[in-house]
């Protein structure tokens, strides 16, 4: 299966997302497809032997939109085509809010008097004759309000209705009414009826709805501000030396392999490894860490992060789409436009909306002609309900607030894959945290190093050169700790061959035709092998919460080693917070009990899982989740990737393993464990700030509908101004949006 990105055209409504849905799941091939009303864009998965993005846009087009595959390198320039029309189209749309709404004004105050039955001086009665409302409602509504009933003459050939079919219909109904007075008013004076004309309602519902959509538009634009930033933070140009010559070239034009000057203040292009000189680097802006990393010959840098201190050179390892801030924008965009569980509700209803709403006008229209026999007020009512109905509050009410909160979880260093993660983590009752790696700081060094036959004649540095040889092919933080151990030691390591790693428990190679075994005790038994004559110092380093590691030659015992990983200077608050939020936090490790414990101890961790293996962390997951708990799973190695795809949350530490990173559902770029209380409070806020907008556009329509329908006018003879109901309308999308905006003020909290 592949996915594709595609951004949308001609949308004008959620009912225009749910046809898009519908057009595009109908091609052959395609496996699951969701439009993002707010972000624009279709996201797809589909089977490249059955179809193509080409098949999926003729679709679309087919359905009365247009769409284009998104670009494939995020960081690149927009295109100028796809730029200069969204420009053209706001000021298109500028300039018929405009003239529309000095129209819309003029006819307005030349109705006052009719309107109000009393003589107005100052405005002359010329101003309301039918004719001259007649000739000026008529460009309001076919030149700056032509796009609904377009767009309503597509769908009616489609067999499907939008927002756009209502707003077509409704103000249709009332030029169309005004026409028969206008042209005939005899004819209504002859049966006993005011010959009176509604264009003035016409004209400002077309005015209300373009400003309502202009608003809107500029107010969905925000949304996608996180996306524009973390693009602003790219380098434009950098210094490669080519030829023993400095160069300055544009970004686009490094390759792999450059070597690249970075002077201090200047922003590191790419993504890299230094070769020479050293410095201090901001990293702020992408992993969210405040405090500045020391950064020396063989560490990497990321692109986009500022050089503070020193001048140094580094070698490009990854450019153009393939940088660390591309693959940041890329989760982002994919994240903003997913679809978030919570939206199921609004889809379905957005579904038999505007058919339900056009047989509620037509209901309308019947009961009152029936009940008063009244043309006037039937046409009133109807018209009424046409236009208050909206189903946009409903699309917009979810994908913007899932916008503003991905690109904001973007900003603290914390990367969300799908709307669906950033839901569910406000339900987590249980966070299950790996030790090392994620508790400490994953970075374990060497302090007892302990042989049975003592350092008499180098036998401690010989054991040591024939461990560290066999450890440098693991990935292990304490198989790393060992080798930089020895290389502190001065000890010139060997290869080794046969290398195999047993998850859990250790691993073993040949050095010098000399097995070599080094892990667990628990191994150590398994393989038969005598641990007896090593057991009190093992003891005292297990009772002082150290993680022992046993080395085996020939398979009979020669030396432990005693380590220790210091716990995160975050863990503690960030730990005693998520507590204090109500959350039970479990450590989940394969070290030993003791060991585990202590650190659980330190950092105030009370339900401790300890000697467990990699494929053993999968059912403790599972234990937990059958105890009717919602778990998510933080960890950082490859071993907890198994864990973290099981859990209902996957959290990977952005320090880990790109296959841990891989598996998980939110990812803390800067490894602090503050991420896990950020995320979860930012999936709180964004589900607090959805509900309140489908609050709204639910309460709008389930209120707005009736009393538009004349609900009212039994009891205080009172009915809704089609005006007013174009007001509303335009009001209830621009304030949904204007709800979601206020996640942009979101600010993470300790209250440990």
């Amino acid at each position: 299966m592949e996915n594709a990105t595609m951004k949308l055209r001609g949308m004008s409504c959620a009912s225009c997302a749910s046809n898009i849905e519908e057009a595009i799941r109908s091609v052959p091939g395609v496996e699951t497809c969701n439009v993002n009303f707010g972000a624009e864009q279709a996201s797809v998965t589909y089977n490249p032997s059955q179809t193509d993005v080409a098949a999926i846009q003729d679709a679309v087009d087919a359905a009365g939109y247009s769409a284009l595959p998104m670009q494939d390198d995020v960081l690149a320039p927009e295109d100028d085509a796809e730029r200069q029309a969204r420009q053209s189209e706001n000021q298109d749309l500028t300039r018929k809010v405009w003239v529309s709404g000095i129209i819309s004004a003029v006819i307005v105050i030349g109705s006052l008097p009719a309107m109000t039955g009393l003589p107005i001086p100052f405005i002359p009665m010329w101003l309301h004759h039918p004719w001259l409302q007649f000739v000026l409602t008529t460009p309001v509504l076919f030149w700056a309000g032509r796009s609904f009933y377009i767009n309503a003459w597509k769908a009616l050939k489609r067999h499907t209705a939008t927002m756009d079919t209502l707003v077509a219909i409704g103000t249709g109904a009332a030029y169309l009414y005004s026409l028969f007075p206008t042209f005939s008013p005899q004819w209504f004076i002859s049966q006993g009826l005011k010959p009176d004309v509604y264009f003035e309602a016409a004209s400002v519902i077309v005015a209300l709805l373009l400003l309502g959509r202009l608003l809107e538009n500029r107010a969905k634009g925000q949304t996608s501000e996180a996306i524009r930033s973390l693009m602003g933070l790219q380098a434009k140009t950098a210094r490669v030396i080519r030829n023993g010559r400095e160069v300055d070239i544009p970004i686009a034009e490094v390759v792999l392999g450059d070597v690249i000057l970075v002077r201090p203040g200047e922003k590191i292009p790419v993504d890299g490894e230094i070769i020479d000189g050293s410095s201090t680097i901001d990293e702020a802006m992408v992993t969210g860490e405040s405090v500045p990393v020391k950064k020396q010959p063989g560490d990497e840098v990321i692109g986009a992060t500022i050089n503070k201190t020193g001048s140094f050179k580094f070698r490009a390892t990854r450019v153009g789409k393939d940088t660390f801030l591309a693959q940041i924008v890329k989760l982002v965009q994919q994240a903003q436009g997913s679809k978030a569980p919570i939206q199921r509700l609004a889809d379905r209803v957005t579904g038999w909306f505007v058919p339900v709403v056009i047989a509620i006008a037509i209901a309308t229209f019947i009961i009152w002609y029936n009940i008063m026999g009244n043309v006037t007020m039937a046409l009133i009512t109807t018209v009424g309900v046409l236009i208050i109905a909206c189903p946009c509050a409903l699309g917009l009410a979810t994908p913007t607030s899932i916008m503003v909160g991905t690109g904001k979880g973007a900003e603290n260093g914390i990367l969300i894959k799908g709307a669906d993660s950033l839901e569910l983590a406000h339900k987590l009752q249980t966070v299950v945290l790996d030790k090392t790696g994620t508790i400490t700081q994953g970075k374990p060094t060497v302090t007892d190093f302990i042989t049975v036959n003592g350092t008499a004649n180098g036998n401690e540095l010989k054991l040591l050169r024939l461990a560290a040889s066999v450890e440098r092919n693991s990935e292990h933080p304490l198989a790393e700790a060992v080798v930089q151990y020895a290389q502190s030691q001065g000890v010139e390591l060997t290869d080794s061959r046969e290398f195999e790693a047993h998850a859990g428990s250790g691993v073993q190679g040949y050095v010098s035709n000399q097995c070599v075994q080094i892990g667990t005790h628990r191994w150590m038994n398994e393989l038969g092998i005598d641990t007896s004559s090593l057991q009190p110092p093992w003891d005292r380093l297990e009772y002082l919460g150290k993680t022992v590691i046993w080395i085996a030659i020939n398979g009979k015992v020669e030396g432990i080693m005693g380590i220790a990983d210091a716990v995160k200077p975050s863990s503690v608050v960030a730990i005693r917070t998520l507590q204090k939020m109500g959350l039970e936090v479990v450590m989940l490790t394969g070290d030993n009990r003791r060991t585990a414990e202590v650190i659980a101890q330190e950092v105030g961790i009370k339900r401790v899982i300890a000697e467990v293996r990699p494929d053993q962390k999968v059912a403790q997951i599972e234990n937990l989740q059958a105890e009717g708990k919602i778990v998510a799973m933080v960890g950082d190695g490859i071993n907890d990737a198994p864990a973290l795809a099981q859990a209902d949350v996957g959290m990977a530490i952005g320090t880990g393993t790109d296959v841990a990173i891989a598996a998980s559902d939110i990812t803390l770029i800067s490894g602090d464990l503050q991420g896990i209380v950020t995320a979860i409070q930012l999936s709180r806020a964004t589900i607090q700030n959805i509900k309140q907008n489908l609050f709204f556009a639910f309460v709008y329509n389930v209120a707005g509908i009736p009393i538009a329908a004349g609900i009212l006018f039994p009891i205080f003879g009172w009915l809704l101004n089609p005006i007013i109901a174009g007001a509303a309308m335009a009001f209830s999308s621009v304030s949904v949006v204007t709800n979601a905006l206020r996640l942009r003020n979101f600010r993470p909290k300790n209250v440990g």
